[in-house]
């Protein structure tokens, strides 16, 4: 009896580390794969109570590299696949400049910094522009990519954002994998600021506006931030809805529509988090250099299923 015991405990914990083991909590349930947290598809309605399963309150004075990478241009195996040019042209990024990870920076310290309980991914000088690396600005940003990846549920997001001719914070989600050949896998924009604006986009991506040009359902909106302080930027994320909020307030709700398929709602796979300090591209170039540098100053970031 004894032995059978031991036998049962050494099974549980062999299928707890596969990670095929569902939990169910008080609103549960859902799975987790590795490194990926799926939620139930039929288990959600709006009157079930979230509950936390997965956040970074960046309080350990360093960047905990089991949750996060440091984004770069120069050193990020996916942007590389993506521009390889940059590793036998010194110029190459002069030619994806409007592209936002053109000046994404792992390597330069002052890109990614930590204050009290917060992370600072900032928009900075390059001090030294003789090397390889002669880009003249630098940029700090995290994702989650191979490290951390959820299908369902709510994110949240706790920053604050300095202005800047040229700035362009975001939060923003992609998938891990591109399951969907020959077509946009999607994107959600969580938040995105330009410039020196007192309001936020929050817009999705997909074939179906992207390529196929169609513009409804209503695919973006626009929400009002206080810019002297820290807002939270969110999305609930469903089998069949999208509800983008700042501050708890809802902005605007993205809905699968019959017959759209996965050119409509290619959200039905694990999506990973980006947060990132970006300059130039979308917001335009950056025409005041004693702007910088700028801080986008991130308190937390929450998982709620």
């Amino acid at each position: 009896m004894k032995k059978d015991r031991i036998y049962f405990i050494l099974f549980f914990l062999i299928l707890v580390a596969a990670g095929i083991i569902s939990f169910h909590t008080a609103s549960g349930p859902y799975t987790v794969k590795g490194n990926t947290f799926i939620q139930a598809e039929k288990r959600r309605n709006d009157s079930t109570s979230w509950e936390l399963v997965w956040e970074d309150q960046f309080d350990q004075g360093r960047l905990d590299t089991k949750k996060w990478s440091k984004i770069g241009l120069y050193t990020s195996e996916r942007l590389i696949e993506n521009f390889p040019k940059v590793k036998t042209d010194k110029n190459a990024w002069k030619e994806i400049v409007d592209l936002w990870a053109s000046y994404a920076s792992a390597t330069n310290p002052e890109a990614v910094q930590f204050e009290e309980n917060a992370v600072q991914l900032r928009g900075v000088l390059n001090q030294d522009t003789t090397g390889w690396d002669n880009r003249p600005y630098h940029t700090g940003g995290i994702w989650t990519y191979r490290k951390f990846a959820f299908q369902y549920g709510r994110i949240e997001v706790r920053a604050k954002l300095d202005p800047a001719y040229g700035a362009w914070p975001a939060i923003w989600m992609i998938p891990e994998e591109k399951i969907y050949a020959d077509q946009h896998n999607g994107e959600m924009d969580i938040m995105e600021r330009l410039n020196h604006d007192d309001f936020v986009y929050q817009t999705i991506h997909s074939h179906w506006n992207l390529n196929l040009k169609l513009e409804s359902p209503q695919r973006y909106t626009t929400a009002k931030i206080d810019t002297t302080d820290f807002n939270v930027y969110s999305v609930e994320w469903f089998p069949d809805k999208l509800r983008f909020a700042v501050n708890g307030k809802m902005s605007f709700e993205y809905s699968k529509i019959s017959g759209g398929g996965t050119f409509q709602w290619p959200f039905d796979q694990p999506f990973y988090l980006i947060v990132d300090q970006q300059l130039e591209g979308w917001p335009g170039k950056v025409t005041n250099p004693e702007e910088l540098p700028i801080n986008m100053v991130v308190d937390w970031v929450r998982l709620y299923q």
